[in-house]
């Protein structure tokens, strides 16, 4: 086994290994959000030996971190109320973004960057099926610029049919992923739902480049306001929730995505349809989304294939 002094003397250089660069990085995240560390928690983490973990610990020192000490009863080192991280900036989304892979099952509280989680819940969804297999196969049809014939049981059709589609990207709507692809039945890029695509084969070169798929590649931009309709305080509190830092904010979105986005945001029916308590914000622009979604409606562009 490796001495502390060999490692930290491998890890010297222009650049630590990408390795040690994770682990110094999860001392300086416990530290942030926990308060402390120790050598156990990295040895759980990561699976290195005591020494491995106390070259790491020795190493973040020596970074000179403020308001870090050690508590010798307790043996672990703890942050104090000036400290600050010095290796990155902390990260609130991936921290919370973990607890949602969490609650989905996806991975394991140990399999975190810290390695623990506060109790948490999400409101549930119902389970989307993928098969592994179709998903395997869609990703190698857009690596490899290929078509495939699969059975697809769209919303207008009693039982699934047979599709030739060449698929370029995926795409999730907030509730469930869709494969955004050409369709040569009617020549026309569109969404399919991942789940219903069923028995693949491949099918040749695809119809289509990924280039040509115009309403993919415009960026929307949707310009967001707090209702009009709440208080003072309500709308300071709305401007929080959707960062709002001015009197709007701008969310650019893929036009192939429009129809969920509006959806998803409560945009997709005018202000006055729901209370002001319950709309929460406004498309500042509405007349000009109004008038992409109703060319995308005439085109096809928005709906499921």
């Amino acid at each position: 086994m490796a001495s502390v002094g060999a490692e930290m003397a491998a890890a010297t250089g222009p650049s630590l290994r990408w390795s040690v660069e994770q682990r110094l990085a999860f001392v300086d995240e416990r530290l942030f959000w926990l308060g402390e560390v120790n050598r156990t928690d990295l040895v759980r983490r990561f699976g290195i030996s005591m020494s491995q973990a106390s070259g790491d610990i020795a190493r973040y020192l020596e970074k000179n971190p403020a308001g870090v000490s050690y508590d010798k009863s307790a043996k672990r080192y703890v942050a104090g109320e000036n400290f600050a991280p010095v290796i990155g900036p902390p990260d609130a989304t991936r921290l919370l973004g973990e607890m949602r892979l969490v609650g989905l099952g996806s991975i394991a509280v140990e399999d975190t960057m810290l390695g623990a989680l506060p109790p948490f819940a999400g409101t549930p969804l119902p389970e989307r099926a993928v098969d592994p297999l179709v998903l395997r196969a869609v990703w190698h049809a857009i690596r490899d610029r290929l078509a495939l014939s699969v059975t697809y049981q769209s919303m207008s059709r009693p039982t699934a049919t047979r599709r030739i589609v060449s698929p370029h990207a995926l795409a999730n709507d907030g509730f469930r992923w869709h494969v955004r692809a050409h369709d040569r039945d009617s020549e026309t890029f569109r969404d399919f739902v991942l789940g219903r695509l069923g028995d693949p084969a491949p099918a040749g070169p695809a119809d289509a480049r990924p280039e040509d798929d115009v309403e993919w590649h415009t960026i929307v931009p949707l310009v967001i306001a707090p209702h009009p309709g709440l208080t003072r305080a309500q709308a300071k509190a709305i401007a929080i929730d959707y960062g709002i830092t001015g009197k709007t904010a701008t969310i650019p979105v893929r036009r192939a995505l429009l129809f969920y986005a509006l959806k998803r945001l409560g945009l997709d029916v005018p202000p006055d349809t729901r209370p002001p308590h319950e709309q929460h914000i406004v498309l500042v622009d509405r007349d000009a989304v109004e008038r992409a979604r109703k060319t995308d409606r005439d085109r096809g562009v928005g709906k499921e294939a």
